[in-house]
């Protein structure tokens, strides 16, 4: 039975026929300036939620876990994301304050991996993201805190027909400030 999913998996369709072009020696020196630009060209493609994306964290033995969640901002601080401190995940960051994020559009075969350190933000800009939630009442949620992953590298990846994929690696190595 394994041999017939294996292969059902295999004859699946990956990427739609027409993907964009990608060029990484026309990408901007800035990453959070064409992920903007990724981004822009995923909601103009009709992608739903592309501000969606995985966060993976791991607990302190190390057990990773992912889910899905809103990219809320980024800025100088870094790649906003907001969690309940007493989640999992809020959890899992107490403990080991790494993560990684994961956007994948796939009308477009593009891909998007951003990891490093994170860090908590202020309580202020806290209240303030929890205020501006949809539904939002001004009733105070304490538990509520917004994180800033801290891009250590960011990966952009085009997806290509001939499997020949594109990575443009922003990292070390590269100097240049990856928020």
């Amino acid at each position: 039975m394994s041999d017939a999913f294996r292969q059902y998996l295999r004859a699946l369709p990956d990427f739609p026929e027409d993907l964009p072009e990608f060029n990484p020696d026309e990408a901007p020196d800035d990453p959070a300036e064409l992920f903007r630009q990724w981004l822009r060209e995923a909601l103009a493609a009709g992608v739903p939620q592309p501000h969606a994306c995985s966060l993976a964290t791991a607990r302190y033995d190390g057990q990773p876990s992912s889910r899905t969640l809103i990219l809320k901002n980024i800025d100088h601080d870094g790649w906003h994301i907001a969690t309940s401190r007493s989640s999992r995940k809020g959890r899992e960051l107490a403990a080991n304050p790494r993560a990684a994020l994961n956007f994948y559009w796939p009308p477009q075969g593009r891909q998007v991996r951003v990891a490093g350190p994170v860090v908590e933000l202020s309580a202020e800009a806290s209240a303030a993201d929890w205020n501006a939630r949809p539904g939002a009442d001004g009733s105070d949620n304490p538990d509520w805190q917004l994180y800033a992953v801290h891009p250590l590298e960011i990966e952009f990846w085009q997806a290509r027909h001939d499997r020949r994929h594109i990575r443009h690696f922003y990292g070390p190595g590269r100097a240049r400030d990856l928020r």
